[in-house]
């Protein structure tokens, strides 16, 4: 058979293989055709989106137009004029139009002035022009009149499900096997191809982590070009977080965050975001599965620095983005059992959960009565009214609105009349009862305008929860689910107990709770840090719980034997206070910290210089005995002892509001001097101090 004979076979079934781009390819053979006025098709995407194969379509309309078809790979010359020129001059003896086709364009950059200002408008006016490349068309494209006029750009974006299951058929891959590999590859042409090749191998195949050979190829293809660590560990970044801002790229590149951005921000596979960079889909999940291959522990070291960088900006009252930084904490639950849901949302438009106010409560109650029947809208509404409840929606213009609402319970609810309420306060008050100053947390309303399970839904309630968790203090959380079969798994995966199981006539609720006493938002964060990672699910592990909560009768007892062996850690160790909400760790010498700040503090309080004085005097300064206390403080005994009982109880009272966080830890804090200074003298009455 001929070369002529093989070359044609080899057209053939490349163009039978050719799937979509019909609008950039129709748009060219208008061009050749002289039906639109277009000279130059500026054609631009990541690797392996379809540039070359577009070219391959486009050569073939040439060549059924009888034009003489002229290709040059850039990267098959010297980026220079002369190579260009010598490429060229075939053209300029041919008798039919030209048209010409260059493919990898963003090598000859140092060159594109010069195709502007000279090659191209020295081609003769029917030459028509593609230039593929990765990077988009530089801003001389958009800047000059002239080439607005006659030039377009085609930005490939991956296939729709349509064409990529037609190119997975041209393939040879089963119809029932080609819905993964199309939520896989989201459609990138040359991920279809190589996962179909894989799918072969491995039938079944639902995650780059099961391909890393495919992982590899796709990575080395896309993304050649990452110059230094410092731009792998950025790209990595990049991937990990659903937006990458340049003060992230501080916390895990350091002092190369500035150049690590704007490499970045040059990536073709990269995009700019309302709130910072992001990757294509296809290339975040290929990178987050390479990562984690090649490097596990610097995987796992990234994940939880990204974490606490939104942890932090979740915290910070100052930060006018802290619910977007909720929503970035939520988006690392990839591994979850809504992990679907999760990556359903994607990085580019993932709408922002908002505040709502009362002018929102109309649609929310609309859209309650509308999705979980009348009577739960009339609960709701009395849950509305109460002023410390806190609603968040998501409101996409021309699309759906979806709303979460969360409320507290510091008292029986018979206010409310809501048996889901009151089942609630029956369920704490059997296993763990409130204590002064405590109360309940209650994600009770929830709504979306499609179906309850839609990753909208996820995507409001998830970061109202995350973002109330961390601003707001609770005994005991609640949350409350309308399609308890769903979210179920996820609650178990976020380590809550399923506890509650009603139907108020229209359709099951379920209820799944945490006691934040027994596992304190740290812990829980903690413990999302590990899950978001492995997908595990069940109870809490053992480590992180803290004792059981004391009584305050109990927890005030317990406050005046710890004073009592400030200068004995081996006494200390065994309080009842270690591992509970005030010490926060089992470490005797945390205890006597915590107690030692709360006696200096008491003397920004009216008469709190008085309980200072007597507190140290019998506690710190190591009095033999309450009557050589009250002899060198000069009080009558009597007296002294009115004025340690009145200490004392201030003293338990300031401890219980952080216990029961009333007042966080930090309120009791003292200054570096100060501390060091009641230390030495707790140090320094201890035996052989």
């Amino acid at each position: 058979m001929s070369d002529a004979a093989w070359g044609e076979r080899l057209e053939r079934h490349r163009a039978a293989g050719f799937v979509g781009r019909a609008a950039p390819l129709a748009a060219i053979k208008d061009s050749v055709d002289g039906i639109q006025p277009h000279r130059v098709h500026l054609v631009h995407g990541p690797g392996g989106i379809g540039k070359t194969t577009l070219l391959d379509a486009a050569q073939r309309v040439g060549h059924a137009a009888t034009r003489t078809v002229l290709r040059l790979d850039a990267r098959d010359v010297v980026g220079s004029v002369d190579s260009v020129m010598r490429w060229y001059q075939p053209a300029t003896r041919a008798e039919m139009p030209a048209l010409l086709l260059i493919d990898g364009y963003e090598l000859l950059a140092p060159l594109d002035e010069w195709f502007r200002a000279v090659f191209l408008p020295a081609l003769p006016s029917e030459t028509v022009t593609v230039l593929a490349g990765r990077a988009p068309p530089s801003d001389g494209w958009l800047l000059d009149a002239g080439w607005r006029a006659l030039a377009v750009t085609h930005e490939l974006e991956p296939l729709d499900a349509a064409d990529s299951a037609s190119l997975l058929g041209g393939l040879g891959v089963p119809p029932a096997a080609r819905s993964e590999l199309i939520r896989l590859s989201t459609g990138h042409p040359l991920v279809l191809v190589l996962l179909a090749e894989a799918s072969r191998r491995r039938p079944g195949l639902a995650d780059f982590a099961d391909a890393p050979d495919v992982v590899s190829r796709l990575c080395a293809r896309i993304m050649d070009d990452v110059p230094t660590p410092a731009h792998r560990l950025g790209l990595a970044t990049c991937a990990h977080a659903a937006q990458a801002t340049q003060d992230l790229l501080r916390r895990t590149v350091g002092d190369d965050a500035e150049p690590v951005w704007a490499w970045l921000a040059a990536r073709p596979y990269v995009r700019q975001g309302p709130f910072g960079l992001y990757l294509h889909d296809v290339v975040r999940g290929l990178f987050e599965a390479e990562f984690r291959h090649r490097s596990p522990e610097a995987y796992v070291g990234l994940h939880r620095t990204v974490r606490e960088y939104f942890a932090q900006r979740v915290d910070d009252r100052g930060e006018p983005h802290s619910l977007r930084a909720a929503t970035e904490i939520l988006l690392l639950h990839r591994r979850s059992p809504l992990g679907r849901d999760v990556a359903d949302l994607p990085s580019a438009t993932v709408p922002p959960v908002e505040r709502a106010t009362a002018a929102d409560h109309s649609w929310m109650l609309d859209l309650v009565e509308r999705t979980q029947g009348e009577r739960t809208a009339r609960l709701a509404a009395r849950w509305f009214a109460d002023v410390t409840g806190s609603g968040y929606r998501i409101v996409v213009p021309g699309g759906p609105r979806a709303f979460a609402y969360h409320g507290y319970l510091d008292a029986a609810p018979d206010d409310l009349a809501d048996p889901v309420a009151t089942t609630i306060w029956n369920l704490v008050d059997a296993h763990g009862a409130l204590r002064p100053g405590e109360r309940i947390h209650v994600n009770r309303f929830g709504g979306v305008e499609g179906q309850l399970t839609d990753p909208l839904m996820l995507l409001v309630s998830g970061t109202s929860n995350a973002f109330e968790w961390r601003r707001h203090t609770a005994a005991w959380t609640f949350l409350v689910a309308p399609a308890p079969e769903h979210y179920g798994p996820f609650f178990e995966y976020l380590g809550m107990r399923h506890m509650l199981s009603l139907d108020l006539g229209d359709g099951p609720v379920g209820g799944w709770a945490w006691d934040r006493r027994r596992l304190d938002v740290d812990g829980m964060f903690e413990m999302m840090a590990q899950r978001e990672l492995s997908g595990e699910s069940g109870p809490p592990p053992a480590e992180l719980l803290k004792p059981a909560p004391l009584s305050r009768a109990d927890f005030d007892l317990a406050v005046r034997a710890a004073l009592t062996a400030l200068r004995r850690p081996d006494v200390l160790a065994g309080s009842p206070l270690l591992g509970t909400a005030l010490a926060g760790t089992r470490e005797p010498g945390v205890l006597a910290d915590v107690l030692v700040a709360a006696i200096a503090g008491l003397s920004s309080e009216p008469r709190g210089s008085e309980h200072r004085r007597v507190l140290e005097r019998s506690y710190l300064r190591g009095a033999p005995s309450q009557e050589a206390a009250a002899e060198l403080l000069d009080l009558p005994f009597s007296t002294y002892r009115r004025h340690l009982a009145q200490a004392v109880r201030r003293l338990c009272d300031v401890l219980w509001a952080v216990e029961v966080g009333t007042v966080s830890a930090t309120g009791i804090e003292r200054n570096p001097t100060e501390q060091s200074t009641s230390e030495q003298k707790v140090s320094r009455d201890r035996p052989g101090g």
